[in-house]
């Protein structure tokens, strides 16, 4: 504030010192100052308005590329262009590409054509990574935009949509069953800091085995109830196709819609129309929140190396129930049926034609 004050006083002492000749030259000057600065504001006013016209124009021009048909490619690679510093060429053949830093991509279309692009295109080539499937302009090959991942068909039905509703009580005689797949499944799911403390590595998968009709699937889904985890069931007759490699590409699918789906529960039944021959659980890697749990009842014809550490870990048995095993899932599935009889009973006493 004082400074201020200090430099008003100045130039009121200066002005004051003028003559009339001086402040006239001096007001001429202001006013040369003022008009060359309109000019220039001017100016800068129409480049704004020439820019905001080309921005306009690059905008619409952008838009029409992005909605004409792109043309599918995959990543092949992602190389890191550093140019070396070398003496400027002579005339005017240079090479533009060759001098630009940065990343750049290598990509193959769907028409089998490998192109190279210096300019990678609207996608920051930070987000690429090799495999992934992007659209590109048809004719100058830019990338797009980045597309989902592509999945045969046959595995996005095996997804269940509708999350299983069962729960362990509508499963009967199954009590001992029930507490080791909670142990080898749910626990992991729902507590897994605390395996991390522990510094224990779940079961990768899970084998249940045992005659046909003993609870095997509804198992599966109430587990996946429990853990609120999405339910992939699988069939072992799906995955043995006619085609060579058809199968395997079936089962990489699946295993990859999972993870992307996860926490996720692949339940393969009938497993041993695949598991007689060699058996190397995909080659998926260790995913803890990805569960395998296969079921069979024919045990006696696997492959022993499923059993090996590392692939299903665990075998729980489902044999025929025993007689208490019985009385408890004829509670379970005639719980109302066992109401209606005790009504009708107490009606019957009530009257004198009861008997019974």
């Amino acid at each position: 504030m004082a400074s201020t004050m200090m430099e008003d006083s100045f130039e009121d002492d200066q002005l004051a010192s003028m003559s009339t000749d001086d402040i006239i030259r001096a007001s001429r000057l202001l006013d040369n100052e003022i008009r060359i600065l309109k000019d220039e504001l001017q100016r800068t006013n129409l480049e704004l308005e020439s820019f905001k016209e080309k921005i306009k124009e690059n905008q619409e021009k952008i838009k029409l590329n992005k909605q004409l048909p792109y043309l599918v490619g995959n990543i092949v690679e992602i190389l890191e262009m550093n140019p070396e510093d070398e003496a400027e060429e002579d005339g005017a053949n240079v090479d533009l590409d060759s001098q630009r830093k940065g990343k750049c991509v290598v990509l193959k279309t769907s028409t089998r054509q490998t192109i190279f692009l210096p300019v990678v295109g609207l996608v920051d080539p930070d987000k690429l990574k090799p495999g992934d499937l992007v659209g590109v302009n048809k004719d100058s090959y830019l990338i797009l935009d980045t597309l989902p991942s592509e999945y045969d068909s046959r595995v996005k039905a095996m997804e269940v949509d509708e999350k299983p509703t069962e729960d362990y009580n509508d499963i009967g005689g199954l009590e001992k069953q029930i507490q080791e797949l909670v142990e080898a499944i749910v626990l992991p799911m729902t507590h897994k800091d605390r395996f991390q403390k522990l510094g224990i590595r779940p079961p990768k998968g899970v084998l249940l085995y045992g005659p046909p009709g003993t609870g095997k699937t509804l198992m599966a889904r109430a587990c996946a109830a429990q853990t609120n985890a999405t339910f992939l069931k699988l069939a072992g007759p799906q995955l043995v196709q006619m085609f060579i490699g058809d199968g395997a590409k079936l089962v990489r699918d699946a295993f990859q819609l999972a993870k992307e789906k996860s926490p996720c529960i692949i339940f393969i039944d009938e497993i041993d129309a695949i598991g007689t021959k060699r058996f190397d659980r995909f080659g998926i890697d260790y995913v803890s929140v990805l569960t395998v749990i296969a079921a069979t009842n024919r045990a006696d014809i696997l492959d022993p190396a499923l059993m090996r550490s590392g692939r299903l870990d665990r075998k729980i048995e489902f044999p025929h129930p025993s007689e208490e095993a019985r009385a408890r899932i004829l509670q379970v599935t005639h719980e109302d049926f066992n109401e209606g009889i005790i009504q009708v009973q107490a009606k019957k006493k009530s009257s004198l034609n009861y008997y019974a």
